[in-house]
């Protein structure tokens, strides 16, 4: 049995949009939908549905899961779509789900956010904690609706990159669209040359370890999806800054985040943290379990 790809809902146009994508990347990966609406969410997020003082009745809870099922079915009927309705916060209620799952799916806010959030605080928890990739759905129409047919993986450090690429391959693969892998890289001003005629060396220097890096990571996936088309690219600059300008002509940005074992807390970079609320497509941030504590 496949494992589901596992979306939150919660009645919002931002779940909505998430779904509507689920539901489309369910089709591709040929995996059952699961729609997880969290009971206990007006609580997480310290507001009631429609002023109410009350806590959202079953009905109400069935309606929302019901409703955003039909939806999917709408949407395509091939999809195999199942409800679950989990009586915690939405952030428990869909980490609950994380070791039996695909991937999860989250929208940008939930109901209970304001509209002026970047990103809201369940979508960033929970790619901040989940074991299992998370999906962040964002962006412009362009990129919701997959009309780039462009994959971009962001390649980071060693330890987060290999279950990153290995996630954007078979992603590229059943979308059968090019893979674009970058690896930003900065020179250390320590390292620059005052002589004019030698400044670029070591600039030079560390685009070829950029580059060399891209060779060795993109090795064993290339010979193992070789239907995969693969642009590499190196750039200069920070990588946040690097993969949210390219964003823009994308479908879908890759990146990895190291997962310490036994911590805890909020484990999401520099580089996550600004792609998750600025990038112009989906957001996928594929976890790395670390040894380390």
């Amino acid at each position: 049995m496949e494992l589901p790809l596992v979306v939150g809902v919660d009645g919002s146009e931002s779940s909505l949009t998430a779904a509507d994508w689920a539901v489309d990347e369910a089709a591709r990966h040929g995996v059952p939908l699961r729609l997880v609406y969290a009971s206990a969410w007006e609580r997480y997020g310290g507001v009631m549905p429609s002023g109410s003082l009350e806590r959202p009745s079953e009905s109400m809870a069935e309606n929302i899961v019901g409703a955003a099922a039909e939806r999917a079915r709408r949407r395509n009927s091939d999809v195999q779509v199942s409800t679950e309705i989990v009586p915690k916060d939405p952030e428990s209620a869909l980490l609950i789900a994380d070791n039996n799952a695909f991937a999860l799916v989250t929208g940008s806010r939930g109901r209970g956010e304001l509209k002026g959030l970047l990103l809201g605080s369940v979508g960033l928890a929970v790619a901040a904690r989940a074991r299992c990739p998370v999906i962040v759905v964002r962006g412009d129409r362009a990129g919701l609706a997959g009309t780039h047919e462009r994959i971009l993986l962001g390649a980071g450090e060693t330890a987060s990159r290999v279950e990153a690429v290995r996630f954007a391959f078979r992603e590229a693969e059943a979308r059968k669209c090019v893979l674009d892998v970058v690896r930003a890289w900065r020179c250390p001003a320590h390292d620059t040359v005052d002589h004019p005629l030698l400044a670029g060396e070591p600039a030079h220097q560390y685009e070829q370890r950029a580059s060399a890096v891209l060779d060795s990571l993109l090795r064993d996936a290339e010979a193992d999806h070789p239907g995969v088309q693969v642009r590499r690219a190196t750039a200069e600059g920070p990588a946040r800054k690097v993969l949210l300008n390219r964003s823009a002509a994308a479908d879908l940005l890759i990146i990895g985040a190291q997962r310490r074992h036994g911590h805890h807390g909020l484990q999401l970079g520099r580089v996550g943290h600004t792609l998750l609320h600025h990038a112009e497509c989906p957001v996928a941030i594929v976890p790395h379990e670390s040894d380390s504590a």
